[in-house]
C-alpha cells in the first residue's frame, strides 16, 4: 500500500480504507457515506470489516468514524489512499 501521494486538506473529497474489528453488513453502505464494505475472517477466527470508498472531505470522515463508534466496532486503522483508475 502507498500513501496518498496529494496533499489532504479538510474541505476536499479524498478515497479512505478503514477496517474495524465486527461484521458489518452492506445494508450499513448508505449510512456510512456509500463505502464499500467487505466483511472477512483474521487468521485468528476474529470477524474483520474493511470500508472503502471516496468520502465528500474530513466532517464525513468523522460521521463515518462516530458512527462505526455508536455501533461498538472497535477501529483498527483508517487510511487515505488513492482512488484506483
Amino acid at each position: 500500500m502507498t500513501p496518498t501521494a496529494r496533499k489532504l486538506d479538510l474541505h476536499t473529497p479524498a478515497t479512505y480504507r478503514i477496517q474495524v474489528q465486527g461484521q458489518l453488513d452492506e445494508s450499513w453502505s448508505p449510512r456510512l457515506g456509500g463505502m464499500t464494505i467487505r466483511s472477512a475472517t483474521r487468521p485468528d477466527g476474529d470477524p474483520l470489516t474493511t470500508l472503502e470508498g471516496t468520502l465528500l472531505d474530513q466532517a464525513a470522515l468523522a460521521g463515518v468514524l462516530n458512527t462505526l463508534y455508536l455501533l461498538g466496532l472497535p477501529v483498527i486503522s483508517v487510511e487515505a489512499i488513492e482512488a484506483e483508475a
